[in-house]
């Protein structure tokens, strides 16, 4: 009996870290876990990546430079994208070879920026794009927003995902456009050929 209770504590602590990007578990709780559902990806492939992602993630705990809090992974299909915000270079390329420390890593996309959140205002606004982002995207795309992923860091949103509607995407992108606060969109989406 107390294997079992271990083995559901494992997995749910495993749904925990893979719903929730490191940066997300205060601001918004994402559901990342949902991916499942899309139909462009496996559940093999949504194994791996989630394997990779509580990875980067004890790697992040570990260290002292606060990473875990600072820095926000999406993992798709091995590719992983690192956003947030640190206080030097020194730090970021840290980060960096961190993740490509963990097997199964693919490629790293580093959107980490150097600096600080001036104000708290600054740091709700980006909240505030974020929340609109998945609100716009679920509107735009429907059920299938579950397989995008979004960041918002000083305005510039990044958007991750697999999908095999391109339509869809362009769909999105332009829904997010719209969101007052938005410099600029970063897509990192890809396109799976059906």
């Amino acid at each position: 009996m107390k294997t079992i209770n271990n083995l559901v504590i494992c997995f749910l602590v495993f749904l925990f870290l893979y719903a929730c990007s490191p940066a997300n578990i205060v601001a918004s709780g994402s559901g990342g876990a949902m991916v499942i559902a899309e139909g462009d990806r496996s559940m093999g492939s949504v194994i791996d990546d989630a394997t990779i992602k509580v990875n980067i993630a004890a790697k992040f705990i570990s260290s002292e430079d606060n990473l875990f809090v600072n820095i926000s992974t999406i993992v798709l299909n091995g590719r992983v994208l690192l956003t947030g915000l640190v206080d030097n270079q020194e730090i970021r390329i840290d980060a960096v070879r961190k993740v490509w420390e963990v097997d199964g890593v693919q490629e790293v996309i580093n959107e980490i920026q150097v600096g600080n959140r001036e104000s708290l205002k600054e740091y709700a606004s980006d909240l505030w794009i974020n929340t609109q982002a998945k609100g716009l995207a679920a509107k735009a795309v429907g059920l299938r927003v579950v397989g995008y992923n979004f960041e918002t860091i000083q305005g510039k949103v990044y958007i991750a995902g697999i999908t095999s509607r391109p339509e869809q995407l362009e769909d999105l992108i332009n829904a997010v456009k719209t969101i007052k606060g938005v410099k600029e969109i970063v897509n990192y989406v890809i396109i799976k050929e059906k």
